[in-house]
């Protein structure tokens, strides 16, 4: 017998729910990463170079309005455009103000720093540039915003716009593991499903292995059963047979030369009729005889000869009436079809079958009639033995757990048939059994060397 394979299948189990498990970790870690940089690069990236667009069009904006104070004829001047530059200066500064704190954290501090402080020299010199215009020195004014302003705006524009190509290419390289990641998680996930199934198609097969090989030792043990089954009952079937013919041919041949010369004594000369010796002889006599008797009735019982000198079927018609005489129930045997011939042991299987379901009925059913009806077909043989009492009730089993019903179903299995137990409760049980017929008429005589042989065979 081999080992149970439970042990190993509770460790393929979990092992399983590790590996899934550790996937679970391992893709939650995956999708925690890729959120986290979502969140810390390429959102941030995204407002940030939002906000150095505003920066770009306000310096753009700064450009223009340097290139209309320095090449304007009009009246009134460079101190005209202070007020439209003091709003830019005031949107430009809340601009780079706000930028500052969404500064992704893969920009230097000194990029950030050279961008404040060449925003703060562009503003310096704005403000020469006025302060000379209010004093009335235009020329001197236009000149510094041609040789000072322009060049720090347009390095201005430089920078922010390097940094917004720095936010650009920053974004593509998140892109990039962004893509990575999917593929990556991807990747596993195939390989994981794959590897999932391999396990499950390993498992599968293992389990149809298991399965098969313990199908395999029920079945063999199921045969060795039998096979003790039909010994047990051929030894029974033997014990009675050879305890029939003792008491038939030992016991009763001695009661019947007792009672033969216990008659001679009483009818010897010389007893009066009324001696009270006579009258015992007589009373002796008597009780010998019937002693006789019983064991003749005994002796049918425990291996009916009319089964081997008739068949089944008289067989079970000359039961019934001693049935009916020992138990006062009135039973009869009805058959139908064409009667067959059938003796040796099968004749005696199916004659116990209908022997014990009587008693039991006898016992437990409370019905004053039973019958046994015997229908004879062309390739199978049916047994009902009816009683009409109390039935069975839900809470007990039909098939019950008694021996006498379990020899039932040994014997039947040996015939190669089938037993059903059918109980309505306050309408009687009836016991039916079926038994295949072979093409002479006869039914299958399983013996248990044959079993034996076959086993060994399979085995070999």
């Amino acid at each position: 017998m081999s080992r149970s394979p439970t042990l190993r299948l509770l460790l393929g189990l979990l092992f399983t729910l590790a590996a899934v498990m550790g996937f679970s970790w391992y893709a939650l870690h995956q999708l925690h990463g890729l959120r986290k940089l979502q969140t810390n690069t390429i959102d941030i990236n995204r407002h940030d170079s939002l906000l150095l667009l505003t920066v770009q069009n306000d310096v753009n904006t700064i450009g223009l309005k340097l290139r209309d104070m320095t090449q304007s004829s009009s009246r009134s001047g460079i101190s005209a455009y202070r007020a439209e530059f003091d709003q830019l200066r005031g949107d430009l500064q809340a601009a780079i103000d706000e930028e500052a704190e969404l500064v992704p954290a893969s920009r230097r501090a000194t990029t950030q720093a050279r961008l404040i402080k060449t925003l703060q020299d562009f503003w310096r010199s704005s403000d020469r540039v006025f302060a000379a215009a209010s004093e009335g020195r235009e020329a001197a004014a236009r000149r510094l915003a041609a040789t000072q302003l322009f060049p720090e705006q347009t390095v201005l524009a430089s920078r922010v716009s390097k940094l917004l190509e720095r936010n650009n290419v920053a974004e593509e390289h998140a892109d990039q593991q962004v893509a990575q990641i999917y593929d990556g998680v991807e990747k596993d996930v195939y390989a994981f499903l794959a590897a999932t199934i391999l396990a499950i198609l390993v498992t599968s097969l293992y389990l149809i292995y298991s399965n098969r090989k313990i199908f395999e030792q029920l079945e063999s043990l199921s045969r060795q059963r039998r096979v003790l089954a039909a010994r047990l009952i051929t030894v029974q079937e033997e014990v009675l047979r050879s305890v029939s013919r003792e008491l038939h041919d030992e016991f009763g041949q001695i009661l019947t030369a007792v009672g033969a010369m216990l008659g001679r004594a009483e009818r010897k000369g010389g007893i009066p009729s009324d001696s009270p010796l006579r009258t015992e002889l007589s009373e002796v006599r008597e009780i010998t005889h019937n002693t006789l008797e019983k064991i003749r009735s005994l002796s049918q019982m425990l291996h009916p000869a009319v089964i081997d000198d008739y068949g089944l079927a008289k067989a079970l018609e000359w039961y019934t009436e001693i049935f009916q005489r020992q138990t006062g129930i009135q039973t009869k045997t009805v058959v139908h079809g064409t009667p067959v011939r059938i003796t040796g042991q099968p004749a005696i299987h199916c004659f116990r079958i209908v022997q014990e379901a009587l008693n039991n009925a006898a016992k437990h059913s409370g019905s004053n009639s039973t019958e046994v009806e015997l229908l004879f077909a062309a390739d199978t043989l049916t047994v009902n033995i009816k009683d009409f009492g109390q039935g069975m009730t839900q809470h007990k089993s039909p098939l019950g757990r008694g021996l006498g019903l379990i020899a039932m179903r040994e014997r039947a299995e040996l015939l190669g048939g089938n037993l059903e137990i059918n109980s309505i409760p306050n309408a009687g049980t009836t016991v039916t059994l079926t038994v295949p017929m072979q093409h002479d008429g006869r039914l299958p005589d399983i013996q248990d060397e044959d079993m034996t042989n076959q086993i060994v065979s399979q085995r070999s």
